[in-house]
């Protein structure tokens, strides 16, 4: 099967080294025919052209990888794989979750296949796994830590007593944080992420806009202090939820017990968990990033449609639902904001909420108007 690779980086570097280095007979079937650079000078073989078209053209190709990151030209590329009649695999969590009612609605009108899980915790098999339980039965809700970069901030911050700003350099120093790490401290990276769980998960697309999303951009010393004193730590969670009148996603840090599963996962490994009826709760554990760990993903949905063992998912769009109440800590210099709401006092600008939905936090969040202002989930004992 002759493939194309968007992109000669991190993840596409990763996918030509597994396929022209196959180990398994099965991997040998697939060949890289083409790579699409940016740049001429980048060019490391007579593979290597600037001109998508000389791929979308070529009949040969069957399956685009795209691996080239971003909004645009992604989208574009990918949009114009499927109308040529090829199937794609990306690891671009950002343009699928932006894009995904339009292009896995062109995937089915075509009978092709968006293969995805290299989209969602890099090495760990976390998409097969939803839709393999699916497969017996329905997932009721799943929730993970999804970004190695703030998992790692946490990871150090708890470990070493550091400040946020301090780990956060580090993690840029070892190659984890970009130089711009919005994304991933303020939690937009696991809301994409969220966004494609739960459309594999419950058949439900939700505007990744719609998800109520909160990073640790501003988490310090005091917070982490707070809950070590409770016999937890912080992790970014992504987590969701089938309701009786859809689903309900959400990303924010969260107040976990130390000793539990997420509690104990450190430096940039990712892990999820799913709970079902009859397998009840199940947990996978792994690399979440990186080069050949993100590369193997891809490459496992590149031999699934190989062996044409991967099906077009089916969903509907959906509107995201407040979801249950919870417990919440806060900090902020506003807060007076939050009296009404005050179940306990933590400190002169920290309190711990009466049980709310996320949307009457953030009204509350709204009103204070704190740019500075701290929230975390308080799990529940």
């Amino acid at each position: 099967m002759e493939i194309a690779v968007l992109g000669w980086g991190v993840v596409g570097g990763g996918v030509i080294k597994l396929i022209d280095e196959a180990k398994t007979p099965l991997l040998k079937q697939l060949h890289v025919k083409r790579v699409l650079i940016h740049r001429p000078e980048k060019a490391v073989d007579d593979r290597c052209t600037t001109d998508i078209n000389e791929i979308l053209n070529d009949p040969e190709i069957s399956i685009v990888c795209e691996c080239i990151g971003g909004l645009e030209p992604a989208h574009e590329y990918a949009k114009k794989a499927l109308e040529k009649g090829k199937h794609v695999v990306t690891a671009n969590k950002k343009m699928l979750a932006t894009f995904a009612s339009e292009l896995f609605d062109l995937a089915r009108q075509k009978d092709l296949t968006i293969g995805y899980e290299a989209c969602v915790g890099g090495g760990i098999p976390w998409i097969a796994n939803l839709e393999r339980i699916k497969r017996l039965e329905p997932v009721e809700a799943f929730q993970g830590i999804l970004n190695g970069t703030s998992n790692y901030i946490l990871s150090q911050m708890e470990q070493k007593g550091a400040g946020f700003a301090e780990c956060l350099k580090k993690a840029q120093e070892l190659g984890y944080a970009e130089s711009d790490p919005s994304d991933d401290i303020d939690g937009h990276d696991v809301c994409y992420k969220v966004v494609l769980s739960a459309l594999t998960a419950f058949g439900q697309a939700v505007d990744p806009k719609e998800v109520p999303t909160f990073g640790i951009r501003h988490l310090t010393k005091e917070d982490f202090a707070f809950a070590k004193g409770q016999g937890r730590t912080i992790k970014l969670i992504g987590q969701g939820r089938k309701t009786a009148e859809g689903v309900s996603l959400q990303v924010l840090p969260v107040m976990v017990k130390a000793d539990s599963l997420l509690g104990s996962v450190s430096l940039n490994f990712n892990a999820g968990k799913t709970w079902s009826k009859s397998l009840g709760p199940a947990a996978f554990v792994g690399q979440g990033a990186g080069s050949l760990p993100t590369a193997h993903a891809a490459v496992q949905d590149l031999l699934d449609i190989l062996e044409a063992n991967s099906p077009v998912a089916a969903f509907e769009p959906a509107e995201n639902q407040a979801g249950d109440k919870q417990t919440f800590y806060v900090r902020s210099q506003k807060i007076s904001v939050f009296a009404s709401a005050t179940q306990e006092k933590v400190s002169d600008d920290a309190i711990v909420t009466k049980p709310l939905t996320i949307d009457e936090i953030g009204q509350l969040l709204k009103a204070a108007k704190d740019e500075e202002l701290f929230l975390a989930g308080i799990e529940n004992d």
